[in-house]
């Protein structure tokens, strides 16, 4: 069973304290069953005193001591990283990705064709348990490999299986997505402080919009387009802003963020 597995964090930075503690939070594993490693002590000691969450001292102890190893380090060491651990990973281990734009083939270069390796692309509200995470499988992945990597996974939001062709386009789009969503709530915010509000006021109305809208998207039966069209009303406001909008193409806007976003995945993974 997966709970009689040790897994080990190689790297304690944002997106691994996020799925630390929506591993722990969500009961799938405690505590005990968790190491970590990273260069930064600060990181570790960090994560020990939020979620007794044991440092170890080296990445080549961390591999040893648990047999599924989740790479959470920055994909321009990447290569270094695999150097170190590659006489001590085996056809036993789980190695689990989520370092962006590095393909599954140039890990098993390092390890081995034999050992499993499962690429991921999760993201950051997987801090509150909101995450959404791609998830493809790398040959040597048997069916029970893969549903250990996604009941990790979905103990911080939800999961799905995707052709690992299509990740440097899931990167762009949920991996990258906060940040974006972030920045045009950030434009949000000047636009109503530009009307008059305080900073406090104009920040409560455009988190509680975003949110309002997302929880709304959910739940409803209706398309994103029908959704929308309930809030227009022929001759009003939303439609006045929405035809600003579409004079100044915002889709293409957005279709350009994205596709800048999947290009840089793409260079990151040649390196």
């Amino acid at each position: 069973m997966t709970q009689n597995k040790r897994t080990g964090f190689l790297g304690a930075g944002n997106m691994a304290t996020a799925l630390i503690k929506g591993i722990i939070e969500s009961g799938l594993y405690s505590p005990d069953m968790i190491n970590a490693y990273d260069n930064d002590s600060e990181k570790l000691k960090s994560i020990y005193e939020t979620y007794h969450v044991k440092g170890m001292q080296t990445n080549r102890d961390l591999v040893k001591a648990c047999n599924i190893i989740i790479l959470a380090v920055k994909p321009q060491v990447m290569s270094d990283v695999l150097e170190e651990i590659k006489d001590d990973i085996t056809e036993g281990h789980i190695v689990i990705s989520i370092a962006a734009g590095i393909k599954i083939e140039k890990i098993q270069s390092f390890l081995g064709k034999d050992v499993p390796v499962i690429r991921v692309m999760p993201n950051t509200p997987a801090l509150i348990q909101r995450g959404v995470s791609a998830v493809a499988a790398g040959e040597a992945v048997s069916t029970d490999q893969m549903n250990t990597a996604i009941e990790i996974l979905k103990a911080v939001g939800v999961a799905f299986t995707v052709d690992e062709k299509m990740m440097d386009a899931v990167t762009a789009v949920s991996g990258s997505g906060p940040g974006f969503v972030f920045k045009i709530m950030e434009c949000f915010v000047d636009a109503t402080r530009k009307q008059g509000f305080d900073e406090e006021t104009a920040v409560k109305m455009v988190v509680q919009t975003f949110l309002g809208s997302s929880m709304l998207a959910e739940s409803s039966d209706l398309s994103l387009s029908e959704l929308r069209k309930m809030v227009t009303s022929p001759g009003g406001t939303t439609e006045a802003g929405l035809n600003f909008l579409g004079s100044n193409k915002v889709g293409e806007l957005i279709d350009g963020i994205i596709v800048t976003a999947k290009d840089k995945s793409i260079e990151l993974g040649k390196k």
